[in-house]
């Protein structure tokens, strides 16, 4: 007998959506402090944050063993465990990151969460949603505007030398024929021809920057310190030079603002600023963050990929900037991962089987140990599939318990808030228990290289890093630019803890070799890239936009 399921978009489509005037109101926010985006949807005014309020709240971070390509379920038990938090009455938000275009009509999907754990209206907030993302790449374009149009301009200029920008345009699409492009050709009224190139929108130092910044004023120092490149005499540019920071803050005098949504049982959820892990830091905005911490006594967060990548930029970048502490860190697996990690092939996920999962736990193990580093005793969260065993569980529950760690069943998924109460005692039981005492992984003093050698060695699992020739050059550059004391947000395939994505499960007796070095001058922190990142991504042969629709009604169908 087959069970059919509802799909997500069904899901969100049949629910109760209440008006974003009564959402707002559990937060003890006024309607004239909304700014209106249609019924479902308002910004929030950066005045509601409150410093004082801030530090007697709970912040909550949610993060996840090494994923497969699917996704271990982050954001669904991010929005589940708030359902439930709330259910066992503690007056809790989730703040979220904003999904990528490029992904919605990609493979991977959109990031409103599943099932009966998600954030509505789900089809706006995966499609546009209030305009945060445009505005971010209008502002980009306009300082790639800018430096072509110096370039250009043959009495009154910079001297830029065009071989040496490193600015390039954005678009929130994956589209990999932008990748490498020559501009400027047609003549000379079309501008001078260089080599150039499009990132993916969530990839642009501007997005990084709003997730930094603490307000107006900060934002436009921020942007006016983006690097563009040096004038012909080796002299660096900056954004300012140009005076481009003030016409990019207008841009995105909105997009600074965070988002009041709702999930599907009617909480509060806050949504704002979308950077990806593996080549960014991850995480929703500093603002968002503390804009919930202002208005809730619990706030759940999640931070993107694994905790070899989100979590730990979250907690040495960005908690370092916005003077934040987490008081728990959920761990999300799924047994279909351990799987996977156990040798599983992909059509072998969802296929019971207690050796994979024993073999593959050493992959949950290690980032167990790795956030026991930061200070805190991780609630791990087993993400529930109906493939999965009872024998299966119960061997996790056990291991688990052998590190001193909870590891609790959650069906957010199936159930909402209902599956996710006992994940929400045991969180409250852990904060409460004043074992967690926060501490970063590193000191921001310490060299480039030795804080590259602290996250490969200690969250990694590597022997030792290796150094390209190209690597060793922009080494230098950066210390001669002053950048050696920002913090280091590692661009790393999400696959493995290693930086070959072949070496599943827990790597060891490997090296990492960081490849070349990039900087957000802006943003404050140092990229070290290890292997081929890609920061424009490309559609896969068959794109889920192929299985989109919309009615004579609007209604959308094949959205995900």
């Amino acid at each position: 007998m087959s069970t059919t399921f509802l799909t997500d978009l069904e899901i969100a489509q049949s629910a109760k959506i209440i008006h974003i005037n009564e959402i707002a109101s559990k937060l003890g926010i006024a309607v004239d402090d909304l700014e209106h985006y249609g019924k479902y949807k308002a910004k929030l005014p950066l005045s509601l944050i409150d410093e004082d309020k801030i530090k007697n709240h709970k912040l909550v971070l949610v993060t996840a063993i090494s994923p497969t390509p699917a996704g271990e379920g982050k954001t669904t038990t991010s929005i589940g465990l708030t359902e439930g938090l709330n259910l066992i009455g503690k007056k809790t938000v989730v703040v979220l990151r904003e999904p990528s275009l490029g992904p919605v009509f990609g493979i991977k999907g959109g990031a409103a969460g599943g099932g009966y754990s998600q954030v509505i209206p789900m089809e706006d907030i995966n499609l546009h949603f209030t305009g945060d993302f445009s505005a971010i790449e209008k502002a980009n374009n306009l300082l790639a505007a800018l430096i072509d149009n110096n370039i250009q301009n043959k009495t009154r200029n910079l001297n830029i030398d065009s071989r040496t920008v490193v600015w390039k345009r954005v678009m929130d699409m994956n589209d990999r024929s932008l990748r490498n492009i020559i501009i400027g050709l047609g003549g000379t009224t079309n501008g001078t021809p260089r080599q150039d190139g499009f990132n993916i929108t969530p990839a642009s130092e501007v997005m990084a920057i709003l997730c930094m910044s603490k307000n107006i004023e900060d934002l436009k120092t921020k942007l006016g310190n983006i690097f563009v490149g040096y004038t012909f005499e080796g002299k660096p540019v900056f954004a300012r030079d140009l005076n481009a920071q003030g016409a990019m803050a207008i841009l995105l005098k909105d997009a600074i603002k965070p988002n009041l949504v709702q999930t599907l049982e009617g909480n509060p959820a806050i949504i704002h600023g979308g950077p990806f892990a593996n080549i960014a830091q991850g995480t929703n905005t500093i603002i968002a963050t503390k804009m919930g911490l202002s208005l809730a006594d619990y706030v759940v967060t999640e931070a993107g990929f694994g905790a070899d990548l989100g979590a730990e930029k979250f907690m040495n970048i960005k908690c370092g900037y916005a003077g934040l502490k987490p008081n728990a860190v959920v761990l999300v697996a799924t047994i279909r991962a351990l799987r996977h990690h156990g040798g599983a092939k992909k059509d072998e996920y969802n296929t019971p089987s207690l050796e994979r999962v024993q073999k593959g736990f050493e992959n949950l193990e290690k980032h167990i140990e790795n956030i026991l580093k930061f200070g805190i005793k991780p609630v791990v969260a087993i993400n529930s599939f109906i493939s999965d065993s009872a024998e299966e569980v119960e061997f996790i529950k056990t291991e688990c318990a052998k590190h001193g760690v909870d590891a609790v069943l959650s069906e957010c998924w199936a159930k909402g808030g209902a599956g996710t109460t006992d994940l929400a005692k045991a969180v409250v039981k852990v904060i409460e228990s004043g074992e967690n005492n926060f501490k970063p992984l590193y000191d921001w003093n310490l060299s480039i290289e030795e804080k590259i050698k602290i996250i490969a060695t200690e969250i990694y699992g590597a022997d030792s890093v290796e150094y390209s020739a190209k690597a060793r050059s922009g080494l230098k550059t950066i210390k001669a630019l002053g950048y050696d004391k920002l913090p280091i947000c590692m661009a790393k395939t999400q696959k493995s803890l290693s930086d070959n994505e072949a070496k599943i499960g827990r790597p060891r007796n490997f090296n990492v070799t960081v490849r070349e070095f990039e900087f957000a001058a802006g943003a404050g922190f140092v990229i070290p890239i290890l292997g081929d990142m890609m920061r424009m991504p490309g559609l896969p042969a068959t794109p889920a936009s192929e299985g989109m629709d919309i009615d004579a009604n609007g209604k959308i169908t094949g959205l995900s």
